[in-house]
């Protein structure tokens, strides 16, 4: 931690469910006054923030890309009716878009739990985020990555959020020389599109911001779908990098108009 300070560790027990109990914990452990600093994986973090709390920072972003493990080159060349394993609806909804042949099965637990699975032989292949095999030093697993305009990561993939105490200024002014700037920007632009849709952790969305460095101009790809692919949607806007959260609003209000929050509404209906 900050200055050789101590670790301390908030564990979820690798329950079902687990990532909203993790990142209560550590905000539990913060609002305690347990710790100082929580380290969370930005896309985990509600759009709500607990009173008393604040985001203090954003270090610069890992590869925000969604990873193919197991079967193939490229989503094209995967075996017709491939069993793919993903608890995410995010992602279901995004494969059955593009390949509805493909038989999604739902797989649960961290990173090793479920490479064991697909070495067993139980799945044909799995998608995990890259930055989180990055940082685990298990890149060398991932296949391909999926291309963007196939599947929209989760809002602040690859990311992490260094969080605080609002009135412990000592630490958040150390935390701040953590932040970068550029991915502070995207995730603003991201949450901000989270939250004015309503739409959670779970809900089958997918919005990723990337600022060109050489124009400083943003640009936001969004999408929303049905989890067995029947139905979905993609949209996006492009404007000034300095106001992320202006053109999250803008970005979000385009898809309300197109029927976003209907198809998150009939989403979650079926996912209850």
């Amino acid at each position: 931690m900050l200055g050789g300070g101590e670790l301390v560790e908030v564990s979820s027990d690798g329950e079902v469910g687990d990532k909203a109990r993790f990142v209560r914990g550590v905000e539990r452990a913060l609002l305690d006054g347990e710790a100082e600093v929580g380290v969370h994986s930005a896309k985990d973090l509600p759009a709500e923030i607990p009173e008393g709390l604040a985001i203090g920072a954003v270090p610069a972003r890992e590869d925000s890309a969604d990873a193919w493990i197991g079967a193939g080159d490229s989503l094209d060349g995967v075996p017709r009716g491939a069993r793919v394993g993903t608890a995410s609806l995010r992602r279901r909804a995004q494969l059955l878009a593009a390949r509805p042949d493909l038989d999604l099965q739902e797989l649960h637990g961290n990173v090793d739990t479920r490479l064991r699975k697909l070495a067993s032989g139980g799945l044909d292949a799995i998608v995990l985020a890259t930055a989180g095999l990055r940082r685990l030093g298990r890149a060398c697993e991932v296949s391909f990555a999926i291309p963007a305009q196939t599947m929209t990561p989760a809002a602040g993939q690859g990311s992490l959020v260094l969080q605080v105490r609002e009135d412990d200024d000592a630490t958040a002014s150390a935390v701040a020389k953590l932040g970068d700037e550029t991915a502070l920007r995207e995730l603003t632009a991201e949450r901000t599109v989270v939250s004015l849709l309503e739409a959670t952790c779970n809900s089958p969305i997918g919005v990723r911001a990337s600022i060109d460095s050489r124009s400083s101009r943003m640009r936001i790809e969004a999408f929303v779908g049905l989890p067995d692919g029947s139905e979905w949607l993609r949209d996006g806007i492009e404007g000034d990098s300095s106001e992320p959260t202006q053109l999250g609003t803008d970005l979000a209000q385009r898809l309300q108009a197109t029927g976003a929050r209907d198809l998150l509404d009939r989403a979650e209906a079926a996912a209850a």
